[in-house]
């Protein structure tokens, strides 16, 4: 097994749209099993949860999330997942996910390509805007 932080965590929701879940803090395990099965652990404030709430499935239902993993730099990972537990621990609740790593195509920066020509950028314009937000990350919707 491999044990990593856990830096940010979106979860998609019923639209596909990501919602931000803001972290105290996070763990992500690859159990390195036959079936590459991760796990995933979010501690979140309750007033936080509230706002991620309704994009919860039942336990034992699937989500989708992302998740960036050790340095807030990296791209996001998409994960196929499964709800297994949420638990109360003083003022916070701990979200604990299984799911399985989704391989896709589609890198950080094409989706952000993407993005800025649907949002009509050309030129230098666009070149401007891609070096600036490639640098600083910011999130993308998940259906783009």
């Amino acid at each position: 097994m491999k044990t990593f932080k856990l830096i940010s965590l979106q979860i998609a929701d019923e639209k596909q749209e990501l919602i931000e879940a803001e972290l105290t803090d996070g763990l992500i395990i690859n159990k390195e099993d036959d079936q590459s099965t991760w796990l995933l652990e979010a501690l979140i404030e309750n007033e936080q949860f509230k706002k991620i709430k309704d994009a919860l499935p039942p336990v034992n239902g699937e989500v989708n999330i992302q998740a960036v993993i050790t340095k807030k730099e990296n791209d996001p990972a998409s994960f196929k997942t499964i709800l297994r537990i949420i638990k109360d621990l003083e003022g916070h609740k701990s979200i604990m996910f299984e799911g399985h790593l989704q391989r896709s195509r589609s890198k950080y920066a094409e989706l952000l390509l993407e993005d800025l020509i649907q949002q009509g950028m050309t030129g230098e314009a666009l070149v401007e805007q891609f070096k600036e937000k490639i640098r600083s990350r910011p999130k993308l919707t998940a259906n783009k």
